[in-house]
């Protein structure tokens, strides 16, 4: 038998028609829609800066009054002052963190590659509002790109990255744009490899393991895709184990070797030149305590029962022990799917821990929708889902600016002296209560993209090459 006829024999797992993509015109168009959303997001965190300026840069008149009341705050004006980023100090290497738990000397509270963007950002920039404008023409290029990788995988599902509100509230809010890139070319070079040439499994999981450690020395979160990955990798992949193959261990391996060395070269060169600033960026997250600011369910479910320090103690213990528990839980039912179904759904397991990820640490910023965001896209949920959780991240999103208002100037702020502390309940308690059903309604679903075709054709060939 031909080799031609012997794919042809395989299994319709995946295909790669023509039909089943998106044209040139086609993602032109969703990149041009997804360019708008990103000039929406930037015009609307623009509001709060200028027209004039203090000595220091910093936006006047009343800055601090105007960035809640007009819902326009970035934390990227906002650490314009405090991290020595108006002072273009190169970060983490004169720095580290005083008595009082404070970053001086150019470290910032991200990892080293968030901190090389804000200080790119920052160059030629001499106030708050050229700081936003660099550093947003800076990641504006790495949402794009997760437009076209999302429309090139699952075609107009990509519209709820390109054009959701999401993308407005938060393109600009923080540096968030890169590792969402990062998470989702990972998962485009998994399943459709790079350029015309095919490649092993094995070779597009470790491309792969570099960019999701690239991730993390961005924003942390893609490393903990790095796991279900290998597992995918160590079950076979798409084709799974078969009749006659075995689990993969140095597939396996080779993976997460590759996500591990490409954490260490990317933080060596930082913590061999002054690893005082380097540590304290990951200290500072340590110290960080849960209150108002942190928007998780930790100061909301707890801080009414117990007293502050009593709060702080039992969350440092609950929050890792439940994020991990999550990520094992998540993992679990992954592989217990791959024994019925013969694929390890390593998308869906990911995006199931990120759920867990979002629902139970003691942080839980706005921004922090745009890694989720590309979940909806890329597994095959019902729409309804991703609308109900832009709902109440609407909600979040604009009410906790209105309520921190409400507090600092003196306005009725009570739960029932108006609408802001009432969206920031249900943004609070309707994104945790998503979350927790997401976890699972993320791990049964299938991914809304389809292989590369001729991962086929290299599994045959390899079979063939067998005496």
């Amino acid at each position: 038998m031909s080799v031609t006829r012997e794919v042809a024999a395989v299994p319709e797992r995946s295909s790669g028609r023509r039909s089943h993509r998106l044209g040139r015109i086609a993602l032109a168009a969703l990149v041009l829609l997804c360019g708008l959303t990103l000039l929406a997001g930037f015009a609307n965190k623009d509001r709060c800066t200028g027209p004039f300026f203090d000595p220091w840069g910093r936006s006047q008149p009343d800055y601090e009054k105007r960035n809640k009341r007009d819902v326009c705050y970035s934390d990227i004006q906002h650490l314009w002052i405090g991290r020595d980023v108006d002072r273009h100090v190169f970060p983490y290497v004169d720095g580290s963190i005083n008595t009082d738990g404070v970053l001086i000397g150019g470290t910032v509270e991200y990892p080293v590659l968030t901190g090389l963007l804000i200080w790119a950002g920052a160059i030629f920039a001499h106030d708050d509002a050229t700081f936003l404008l660099f550093s947003a023409l800076l990641m504006a290029p790495f949402g794009l790109a997760t437009a076209w990788l999302l429309g090139k995988l699952s075609r107009w599902r990509a519209l709820l990255w390109a054009v959701g509100p999401p993308l407005v509230l938060y393109a600009f809010h923080n540096w968030d744009l890169p590792v969402v890139f990062c998470a989702v070319a990972a998962v485009f070079v998994v399943h459709r490899g790079w350029g015309r040439t095919p490649r092993p499994l094995v070779d597009r999981a470790v491309v792969a393991a570099v960019l999701l450690g690239l991730g993390f020395a961005f924003k942390i979160y893609p490393a903990a895709f790095v796991l279900p990955l290998c597992l995918y990798v160590l079950t076979g992949g798409r084709e799974g184990l078969g009749e006659d193959r075995k689990l993969d261990w140095p597939g396996a391996v080779k993976v997460a070797l590759a996500a591990a060395l490409t954490v260490l070269l990317v933080n060596l060169p930082f913590a061999l030149a002054g690893f005082a600033g380097w540590q304290a960026s990951f200290t500072f997250q340590q110290l960080r305590r849960v209150d108002i600011t942190t928007n998780s369910i930790w100061f909301w479910g707890m801080r009414p029962f117990m007293p502050d320090e009593t709060m702080q103690a039992v969350v440092g213990v609950l929050s890792p022990v439940g994020i991990l528990a999550s990520f094992g839980l998540a993992c679990w039912i992954g592989w217990r799917r791959f024994q019925r179904e013969g694929i390890y759904p390593w998308v869906p397991v990911s995006a199931a821990m990120l759920c867990g990820f979002l629902l139970l640490h003691k942080v839980h910023s706005p921004q922090y929708t745009l890694w989720l965001v590309p979940m909806f896209v890329l597994l095959r949920v019902p729409l309804g889902w991703a609308f109900a959780y832009f709902a109440a991240d609407l909600a979040m999103g604009i009410g906790i600016f209105r309520w921190y208002y409400a507090i600092e100037f003196g306005q009725p702020s009570g739960i029932y002296d108006g609408l802001a502390a009432q969206a920031v309940t249900i943004g609070v308690w309707g994104r945790a209560a998503l979350l927790a059903t997401l976890f699972f309604v993320f791990l049964k679903a299938q991914v809304s993209f389809r292989d590369r075709p001729l991962d086929r054709f290299l599994a045959v060939t390899k079979a063939r090459a067998k005496p």
